[in-house]
């Protein structure tokens, strides 16, 4: 799969590229930097703005009309490579690897502070409600979440994406804690993983049944 800038076509590109090196500009500037007619600027920096990518402000300067100027909007950030996941694969290493047990704290306190967010959304539920709300949960966290109903009367949770995937591939902390949040979330079910990412799987998928008296 290709990075995101570049699935964004060429001139639209060079105007992100542009507007993320040298900040807001006017786009009288941009037509200089890119070598373009300010009439075409205009009609991509228009595309950009009907995509949410680009937004722009009235920037007022002596008598005469007010300029336009432009700039990245939050969205349009998530286009730029980012290396969070590498980051804290080596921060994690300098702690002593995946058997130390400074990581296995870290993973540990992560689960504990993600289950304090759930909790008060899961209380007092009846456990198919939880179910739902905690799919929600992980959907929110990142994780392309989504449930469906077994012909049992049980539940399979399935994560289409793994939000910390190369985290996890260096640290299988990363997945107990997983399981073990799902599980402490749900106190009242019965919680298996089915399919795993790290396993061989193209998702991780969690069946979750009553829990037996």
């Amino acid at each position: 799969m290709e990075p995101p800038l570049q699935a964004v076509p060429t001139t639209r590109r060079a105007i992100l590229v542009a507007l993320k090196r040298r900040g807001p500009q006017p786009a009288q500037d941009l037509a200089a930097e890119l070598d373009l007619t300010v009439a075409a600027v205009r009609q991509q920096l228009g595309r950009l703005e009907d995509d949410g990518l680009v937004s722009h402000r009235s920037d007022a300067e002596g008598r005469g009309r007010p300029t336009h100027v432009y700039d990245l909007t939050p969205l349009a950030d998530v286009l730029f490579p980012k290396r969070y996941g590498d980051l804290t694969t080596e921060l994690l290493g300098y702690l002593g690897g995946s058997k130390s047990g400074q990581v296995d704290e870290l993973f540990e306190q992560r689960r504990c502070r993600r289950l304090h967010d759930a909790q008060p959304r899961l209380a007092s539920r009846p456990l198919e409600e939880q179910v739902d709300e905690l799919t929600a949960i992980l959907d929110e966290d990142g994780y392309l979440a989504d449930v469906e109903r077994l012909d049992d009367g049980g539940w399979r949770i399935t994560e289409h994406n793994c939000a910390i995937l190369s985290v996890a591939q260096g640290f299988r902390q990363a997945c107990s804690s997983e399981l073990s949040f799902i599980r402490d979330a749900l106190p009242g079910a019965d919680v298996r993983r089915v399919a795993h990412l790290m396993d061989g799987a193209h998702v991780c998928a969690y069946e979750v049944r009553p829990a037996l008296p």
